[in-house]
């Protein structure tokens, strides 16, 4: 007994100290926090960087090689008849030209890989999206349910206080207080794990924002919409025209194929021209000009090797386009049959109840005071509303995720 009322009066005097120091901050919206993670989150520039990079690699890709200037200097002597001695010297200029349509299949290559990587953060931004409503509605029920057992646990203390200050009369009076002190005490902890599961939520939650880890916040009432959902078909028809994952995965099939397609222009040699002067000078003065012109012969390697890797890697993106366009109607599916799983649960309520359950259990506790109620029903009450508050959290956030990611699988929105 002495041991229960020493946890609680401590549990109590950590929690009024906590409310001493910090003020509430005022709420927040879940449309505010996905606003501000969208603005702020710090991944995003490695994603922006990315198209900078790949944007870098396409100016790159059309660029000319630069011509190559090479000259020669000596001394001419010539002996015979006549022995003279002279400045020799040359000097060329050399442009190398690739074969014709090798740089234009280098620049799509590149344009691809900016596509992808403007594909890359728009995934990025969804996901993201995604990803701060769900932690943002697993903050605001691990906080309303973290207040309801505070709220519950603070009536059986209180109740347990007025017991023990009563003289017991016979066994049965002890009992029940015995009872509602352990009620108390898994009340209790019930609330430690809402406000631990709210704690890790809103350290994700600040770390996706970019924001101070430890920052704290108050999440408004949420009122989730669970709206219908076009039909399958066409969620699937949605999923082949917007799914990131398939876009990205046709782009570096196209991307590809265009490597094959460079890997046989490649076999042919790139062709170098210059003109080229050079003057010798000893007894007379010796001038020469021309034009040259240099390739290699394609006689030993005809880049075979190169070609039949890239045609394998073209194998490979059609092979993983294919499987994703499977993996993603599986996932589309069964997320799509979730989420109607849900909604009919969640038809099947009343409106009203977690605010009617609350309601009950204030009740409850009023008339076991006053000797109309037993302890089973009071007890029973008692816990009955935080086990059904907890259901419908679960309940919601499951419909919620899973109309998430239909989102990020259709990469449309499907409800206002």
């Amino acid at each position: 007994m002495k041991v229960i009322h020493i946890f609680l009066f401590t549990f109590t005097l950590v929690a009024r100290l906590a409310a001493a120091d910090d003020k509430s901050p005022p709420p927040v919206t879940l449309d505010a926090l996905v606003a501000q993670a969208l603005a702020e989150n710090p991944e995003l520039r490695f994603y922006e960087a990315e198209i900078s990079a790949a944007k870098g690699e396409r100016k790159t890709a059309g660029a000319w090689a630069n011509p190559e200037v090479s000259g020669e200097v000596g001394r001419k002597r010539v002996r015979g008849d006549i022995s003279a001695e002279g400045t020799a010297w040359a000097v060329s200029v050399n442009q190398t030209f690739e074969w014709p349509g090798r740089i234009l299949l280098r620049k799509a290559i590149a344009d691809r890989s900016v596509q992808l990587a403007e594909a890359g953060l728009e995934q990025f931004r969804a996901a993201l999206r995604a990803e701060v409503l769900r932690r943002g509605y697993a903050l605001f029920a691990a906080q309303r349910r973290a207040a309801a057992a505070a709220e519950v646990a603070a009536r059986g203390e209180e109740l347990v206080t007025t017991l023990v200050q009563r003289e017991p009369a016979g066994v049965a009076p002890l009992l029940e207080t015995r009872a509602i002190e352990a009620s108390v005490i898994k009340l209790r902890r019930a609330s430690s794990e809402g406000a631990q599961e709210a704690q890790e939520a809103l350290f994700e939650l600040n770390q996706l924002r970019g924001r101070s880890i430890g920052e704290r916040i108050m999440i408004a009432d949420v009122t989730p919409a669970f709206g219908d959902l076009p039909g399958t078909d066409e969620l699937i028809r949605r999923a082949v025209r917007g799914n990131f994952e398939l876009r990205q995965r046709e782009l570096e099939l196209t991307q590809q194929g265009f490597k094959v397609r460079l890997s046989e222009n490649e076999a042919w040699p790139s062709i170098t021209v210059g003109p080229h002067f050079s003057q010798e000078k000893a007894s007379d003065k010796e001038s020469i000009a021309g034009l040259g012109v240099s390739l290699p012969l394609p006689l030993w390697n005809r880049n075979t090797g190169n070609i039949a890797t890239a045609k394998a890697r073209e194998l490979q993106a059609q092979t993983s386009l294919r499987l994703a366009q499977r993996d993603i109607e599986r996932k589309l599916r069964t997320h799509v049959a979730d989420y109607a799983l849900h909604r009919k649960e969640m038809a099947r309520w009343n409106p009203e109840i977690a605010e009617q359950l609350r309601e009950a259990a204030t009740l409850a506790d009023r008339h076991y005071r006053l000797g109309a109620v037993p302890l089973t029903t009071y007890l029973e009450v008692q816990s009955s509303y935080l086990e059904a508050l907890e259901a419908i959290f679960a309940t919601q956030a499951d419909a919620l995720t899973a109309l998430a990611e239909l989102e990020l699988l259709t990469g449309t929105k499907l409800t206002k």
